[in-house]
C-alpha cells in the first residue's frame, strides 16, 4: 500500500517522532487507556510506557502478571508497559501524556497535576464526551484546568479496545490546531494494524465523538424494544443528521462528520456488540432502570452524562434534535423508552436537508 511505503520512508529518514522518545505516560487504566498504552509499547521495545492509576491491585496485576485483570482480562501486556499510583513517578521524564480518563473526572484530575505536568509535554486525549454543567469539550476543559494553553491532540474514531488488543485493522483520527503536533502523534501510533489520519477540525472530531455515544444509546433502545432493522436504520440516519446539524452550527467541517471520527465512529458504536453505550440502551429498552444498569457495569458509558448536555447545546445553536433529546428524556425518567419512540414517530414529516 502507498500509505505503508510513506510510513516506512518516514522512519528510515529519521523523521518519526517515535525514534526521539523513551517514555510516555498514560493517565487512566480502563480498557481503552490500557489498549492505547499497549499499542505504544509494541511500537518500540525500548520505550517505557507508564500507566498512572489509582488502584494498587491493578498496578500489581500489570507489573507482575502483565495483564489488566479488571478491564482487559485475558490479554497479555508488553513487558515495557508498567503501572504506578505515584503521580511524580509516572510523569517525570515523559515526552507525551495520553489522557484516557472519563471526561467528568478530567477537570479535577488535571487541576491536581498541573504543577507536575511540564507545559511542553503534549496531551493526547482519547476521552470522549461533554462536561456536565458547562457543556465544554475536552479542548476547552484542558486549558481551563491547567490554567494555561497546553499543546494537545484529540484522538478519535471507530476503535473498540478489544479489537485494538487483537491487532485487528483500525482507523482513527488525530485532531489538533497544530498540524505538526498531529503528525507527530500520527507517527507515534501508526502501524500495519493502525491507520492514523490527521485534521485540524478539533470541534468536529470532539463533537462527533461525544454525540455518537448518545445516539448509540438510542440505537440500543431500538434493539432492546425489538423494533426491527427498518426502525434502526431510520433512527440512526435521523441521529446522524442531528449530529451534522449541531456540529456544523458549532463550526465543524462537514467532511469530518462523514469521516472516521464521525460516520465511522457512529456506525461502530450504534451497531457494534462491544459498545458500552449501546448496551445501556438495550437494557433500557428491555425495561431495566438506569440506576441498576450503571451499578452492574465496571466501565463508564460517556453517553449518559453527555445526553444531559445535548439539550442545552440544541437550545444554544437553535437546532432541533428530536432523537438526541429523547435519549436525555429517557435517562432522566421523564419518558419511557417506548413513549420516546412513539413521540419521534409522531414528529412532523420534514423535507430532508
Amino acid at each position: 500500500m502507498r500509505w505503508s511505503r510513506v510510513l516506512r520512508g518516514r522512519v528510515s529518514n529519521g523523521e518519526c517522532a517515535l525514534e526521539r522518545i523513551d517514555k510516555v505516560v498514560v493517565f487512566g487504566g480502563g480498557s481503552f487507556g490500557t489498549a492505547m498504552a499497549a499499542v505504544l509499547a509494541r511500537q518500540k521495545a525500548g520505550l517505557r510506557v507508564v500507566l498512572l492509576l489509582r488502584d494498587p491491585y491493578t498496578c500489581h496485576s500489570i507489573n507482575h502478571e502483565h495483564h489488566n485483570a479488571r478491564y482487559l482480562e485475558g490479554y497479555q501486556l508488553p513487558h515495557n508497559l508498567a503501572a504506578t499510583t505515584s503521580m511524580t513517578e509516572a510523569i517525570t521524564g515523559a515526552q507525551y501524556a495520553v489522557h484516557a480518563l472519563p471526561v467528568q473526572q478530567t477537570r479535577t484530575f488535571l487541576t491536581g497535576i498541573k504543577d507536575v505536568l511540564p507545559p511542553d509535554v503534549p496531551l493526547i486525549s482519547v476521552s470522549k464526551g461533554l462536561e456536565l454543567g458547562t457543556g465544554k469539550m475536552m479542548s476547552e476543559i484542558i486549558p481551563a484546568a491547567l490554567g494555561r494553553k497546553h499543546p494537545a491532540v484529540f484522538l478519535s474514531g471507530p476503535s473498540f479496545a478489544r479489537e485494538v488488543m487483537d491487532l485487528r485493522p483500525t482507523g482513527i483520527v488525530a485532531a489538533s490546531k497544530d498540524l505538526r503536533l498531529a503528525k507527530e502523534v500520527q507517527q507515534l501510533f501508526a502501524s500495519p494494524t493502525m491507520r492514523v489520519n490527521t485534521t485540524s477540525d478539533v470541534i468536529g472530531v470532539e463533537l462527533c465523538g461525544s454525540l455518537k455515544n448518545v445516539l448509540a444509546i438510542a440505537a440500543g433502545i431500538v434493539e432492546g424494544l425489538d423494533l426491527g432493522h427498518n426502525a434502526m436504520a431510520a433512527l440512526v440516519t435521523q441521529g446522524c443528521s442531528e449530529i451534522r446539524w449541531l456540529a456544523e452550527k458549532a463550526g465543524a467541517n462537514s467532511a469530518t462528520i462523514s469521516g472516521l471520527s464521525g460516520l465511522g465512529d457512529i456506525m461502530l458504536t450504534c451497531y457494534g456488540s462491544l459498545s458500552r453505550n449501546r448496551a445501556v440502551g438495550v437494557k433500557l429498552g428491555q425495561g431495566a432502570s438506569l440506576e441498576d444498569i450503571l451499578k452492574s457495569s465496571k466501565q463508564v458509558a460517556e453517553g449518559v452524562p453527555t445526553a444531559g448536555v445535548v439539550v442545552g447545546l440544541g437550545r444554544k445553536y437553535k437546532v432541533s434534535l428530536p432523537v438526541l433529546t429523547a435519549v436525555a428524556q429517557v435517562l432522566n425518567s421523564s419518558l419511557r423508552a417506548d413513549q420516546a419512540v412513539a413521540e419521534i414517530m409522531n414528529f412532523p414529516q420534514i423535507e430532508e436537508r
